[in-house]
């Protein structure tokens, strides 16, 4: 909606100021410094350079957040298909529990997180079934080495979904 009103603003004031450019120029005298047409078109030219510039801008920025949030939910749906494999590597007693906690995190996404998204409506909280796999995980005692390898790229695999998920939804804040 702000864009909207900003668009708005930006036309009506234009309007306005090439309607009194105009006024002036007709209720000019003879001879007199605002009857030049010359002079008018090289600041109408002035004008459209600086939009055609701030447009570009504007375009430029649309284009970079949207392949920005494309290449975002693109990452994390990988990272959970690879967390859904290193799930299977698990101790036995939370294999089917981090299965079937990765299959409902996905599931909040496309049917709650998606829809909120397109509607601009998509809160700043975390998903709740990401919250949920992590008190899932401070559950796990690994043993073996394969379940102690599982276990570390599990939490690596935690880091990027979540930054995955910033960048698909908006609110990336990475430190440069």
């Amino acid at each position: 909606m702000n864009l909207y009103w900003a668009a708005l603003i930006v036309v009506a004031v234009s309007v306005a100021t090439i309607a009194a450019m105009l006024l002036v120029r007709r209720r000019a005298p003879e001879g007199s410094y605002f009857e030049d047409g010359d002079r008018a078109a090289g600041v109408f030219g002035v004008i459209a350079t600086g939009f055609a510039v701030l447009l570009g801008f504007v375009v430029f920025l649309a284009f970079q957040s949207f392949d920005t949030s494309r290449s975002g939910a693109i990452h994390e749906a990988e990272i959970v298909s690879e967390q859904f494999e290193t799930a299977q590597l698990m101790p036995v007693a939370v294999r089917g529990r981090f299965s079937g906690e990765l299959v409902c995190y996905a599931r909040a996404v496309v049917h709650q997180e998606w829809p909120q998204m397109e509607s601009g409506t998509l809160a700043n909280g975390h998903n709740p079934w990401g919250i949920t796999m992590f008190q899932t995980l401070k559950t796990v005692e690994p043993r073996s080495p394969a379940e102690q390898a599982a276990y570390g790229k599990w939490l690596d695999q935690r880091t990027d979904r979540e930054r995955a998920r910033a960048d698909r939804s908006g609110r990336s804040c990475r430190r440069p």
